[in-house]
């Protein structure tokens, strides 16, 4: 890995009617074409999404969206626009709402601004096509708000709106890093990973390779070995990990070749506490003495790799779970949240790790389903408690640990 990934940068979102000038602005704060731009409402109808090195903040994900007012040509197509830019919406950090200054906010404007107010985020407003003149009541609506006046033509306030947004953005930290709270400096962590047909050919997957990166700013020893050699090396260690990492699909082996009371966990588990809620993932497990004869269960992606022959979340897992759980429980696969019409028929979810989507989407993920009434849980978990590992896998977090012994 050499780029950081999207789901790790802070996300930036305009947002704006047709026309406002999003397109061209997207273009100025880039220094080069990244949006198409024309004259014609609507140009913009799929988001685009590019990183940009923002001074201190490093990559940047700007995503460039259709218009909030965008009904044509079809009512059907606009609608589906629209939501599109409402999960980019939901994913953002910070909102950059493109507005003409020469008018007054419209009836789309001042619904978004509710809205990202009720939200609690940041939002900063460019006032576009500084050139003519200013409405006063634009000013006055946005007085609250940090904004700048940008002449899209000219680039005159496009600096201006750049310091803006660092200054905005700089107290943002996206996601809790891997081992967060778990290590100290100078400690000792084993990574056990696996080399087998389902691993990418010459790299590393992208949860081991964000969490040597954080052992390693943390001034941490890391050892990584595959399963096969684990035991050889772990008993020659002159020193005991204060932590030991493993693939999910490993755990019961790992288990039984580490010490009994070697503290242990999997990356899935890491992830899942990084990107969502380990206590909403614990109370799932209770839920697996629940489920019903017939019952559907959603197993939900987040990216789009391929899959193996004996792939984990459309393979292994539901095969362990007929074994284990409900042998007459029917499968569904996406990559995306359905509707909630579709999703509330879902007895469970069990989500992967997480690691190429942002917390901000998978949070939102999890709320929805608790609002449906939907269980979940996540690839780590399930495989944990399938392989007799809970609550052992949690003892790195006491507060989880505790609310799985409470509902034992």
């Amino acid at each position: 890995m050499i780029n950081t990934p999207l789901a790790e940068q802070v996300r930036i979102v305009l947002a704006g009617d047709r026309n406002s000038g999003k397109s061209s602005l997207m273009n100025n704060l880039f220094g080069k074409e990244i949006s198409i731009v024309t004259d014609r409402p609507g140009t913009t109808t799929d988001p685009v999404t590019k990183s940009f090195e923002l001074g201190p903040l490093g990559p940047v994900a700007f995503s460039d969206t259709a218009g909030l007012d965008d009904d044509e040509p079809d009512g059907a197509i606009g609608a589906h626009r629209r939501r599109r830019t409402e999960e980019l919406l939901r994913e953002a950090h910070l909102v950059l709402l493109v507005t003409p200054g020469d008018r007054p906010l419209s009836l789309s404007e001042k619904a978004l601004l509710e809205a990202i107010r009720g939200s609690g985020r940041p939002v900063v407003a460019a006032l576009t096509f500084a050139d003519r003149p200013t409405d006063a009541s634009k000013v006055e609506a946005l007085r609250d708000l940090p904004h700048a006046a940008v002449d899209n033509l000219s680039g005159r306030g496009v600096t201006e709106l750049r310091k803006l947004l660092i200054r905005m953005a700089e107290g943002i930290d996206p996601e809790m890093t891997p081992v967060e709270g778990l290590v100290q400096e100078g400690d000792l962590v084993l990574l056990v990973i696996p080399i087998d047909l389902a691993a990418p050919k010459g790299r590393l997957i992208l949860p081991q390779v964000e969490t040597i990166r954080d052992l390693l700013d943390r001034d941490c020893g890391v050892l990584m070995v595959k399963e096969r050699e684990l035991y050889e090396f772990y008993r020659a260690l002159p020193r005991r990990p204060k932590l030991v990492i493993c693939d999910s699909q490993v755990f019961s082996k790992v288990a039984a070749d580490v010490d009994a009371d070697q503290p242990l966990t999997s990356f899935s588990i890491l992830f899942g506490r990084k990107k969502g809620d380990l206590a909403a993932y614990v109370r799932g497990v209770r839920a697996l003495g629940q489920v019903p004869p017939g019952a559907r269960i959603l197993v939900l992606e987040s990216c789009s790799h391929h899959r193996q022959a004996d792939d984990i979340g459309t393979v292994k897992i539901p095969r362990l779970f007929k074994q284990l759980v409900q042998q007459d429980a029917h499968f569904s696969f996406a990559r995306e949240l359905p509707p909630d019409e579709e999703l509330k028929e879902f007895f469970m979810v069990i989500n992967c790790a997480g690691c190429m989507a942002s917390r901000l989407k998978i949070m939102h993920r999890l709320h929805t389903m608790q609002r449906l009434g939907v269980h979940t849980l996540n690839y780590g978990f399930f495989l944990a408690w399938a392989n007799g590992l809970l609550p052992r896998a949690l003892e790195p977090f006491p507060y989880e640990h505790a609310v799985f012994l409470r509902g034992a």
